[in-house]
């Protein structure tokens, strides 16, 4: 990329800013391995609940969400999650997010045995987006997110940034 491109650009383009959003933690179940497919390597975690805690959001996570988990030929791990979010004040909020979890083998294989490891031993990113009819929380529709997660045996605990 021709240097006078970057320099001319507006600071504002050139890093990313964010702010805390809330810290999620999940409860999961499973996973449930599905297996080779024709396509891909399935399995589905069933998540059971959990938490969130921040300055404009808090509340629970409700039993039923999933993570469709396609365990990929170079061993990562892509998610596709689907939550239900309600807040302190009864909203429902709609979280969806796909992610990518991946790091050296002998990290990931103990993280499959659900042994806890160092975070920064390993990659673990979403994206989180929002949907929600509630007026007060209308703000979330519109936004985007990014996550870092931290995997646990009983499940794992994502901190959540609005990209400003």
């Amino acid at each position: 990329m021709p240097a006078d491109l970057i320099d001319n650009l507006p600071e504002t383009l050139k890093s990313l800013r964010s702010r805390p959003l809330f810290t999620m933690r999940l409860d999961v179940r499973g996973p449930l391995n599905v297996g080779a497919t024709p396509s891909e390597y399935r399995r589905v975690g069933l998540v059971t609940g959990g938490i969130f805690e921040g300055d404009r959001l808090s509340g629970e996570v409700l039993d039923g969400g999933n993570d469709w988990q396609t365990v990929r030929r170079d061993g990562a791990i892509a998610l596709d999650v689907r939550l239900v979010l309600k807040t302190t004040s009864g909203a429902l909020i709609c979280m969806k997010y796909g992610g990518v979890r991946h790091g050296p083998p002998d990290v990931v294989e103990r993280i499959e045995k659900g042994e806890v490891v160092d975070p920064t031993s390993y990659y673990f990113r979403i994206n989180p987006l929002f949907e929600t009819a509630a007026a007060e929380h209308d703000w979330i529709n519109r936004i985007v997110a990014i996550g870092i997660g931290h995997r646990r045996a009983d499940g794992p605990i994502y901190s959540i940034f609005e990209m400003l």
